[in-house]
């Protein structure tokens, strides 16, 4: 790597539609804002390099941040296969002690036709091995931020999602030449 690469990852805004459920892509971001938008727009690095998830959400905060980001799918969020769109009520009292057994362990456990969240780790991992060094703002979701961390500070993926990341929030990350640097996690 030829120098170091400052990332400045931002999630989403909060989702557009009602709460308890597994929001697919296409769910909207509420992107009504306007301070916190202001607030982070004066944060971040002028002419820095942007990179969102596919997902509407992230596609539609990178817009009301004035970035022009590349949609990324190594960013995105963990895939939850036949359980996205539906509700975490709907779920347990559908499959009951199976669903209780996934959140027993979360980090390593697929829903069906899903990833587990290690997965998820290797997939930002690849993704992070191409960004450039710089600038960098990624637009991404909780646990994408949770993989980079995870990466970041080798943690086990277990103790990596017991970080809190808000909607709208700015965790500052530097990829050194041989390590990393944390800034903030969490930051509003």
């Amino acid at each position: 790597m030829d120098g170091e690469t400052h990332l400045w990852l931002i999630r989403h805004a909060p989702v557009d539609g009602p709460r308890g459920i597994i929001h697919a892509a296409d769910a909207p971001a509420d992107v009504r804002d306007d301070a916190a938008f202001a607030a982070l727009r004066a944060l971040l690095p002028t002419g820095a390099f942007a990179v969102c998830s596919p997902a509407r959400r992230t596609r539609e905060t990178a817009a009301r941040l004035d970035l022009d980001a590349a949609a990324d799918d190594a960013f995105g969020e963990q895939d939850f296969g036949d359980w996205t769109g539906r509700r975490h009520g709907e779920l347990e009292a559908e499959l009951g002690g199976a669903y209780h057994d996934f959140w027993r362990s979360p980090a390593s456990n697929r829903p069906p036709g899903g990833e587990s969240f290690a997965d998820q780790i290797a997939r930002a991992r690849a993704g992070l091995a191409r960004l450039p060094a710089g600038e960098v703002v990624l637009v991404v979701h909780s646990g994408t931020i949770r993989a980079v961390l995870a990466i970041a500070l080798g943690l086990e993926p277990e103790t990596a999602l017991r970080f809190v990341i808000d909607p709208l929030s700015l965790t500052r990350i530097d990829r050194l030449r041989d390590s990393w640097r944390v800034v903030a996690v969490n930051q509003r």
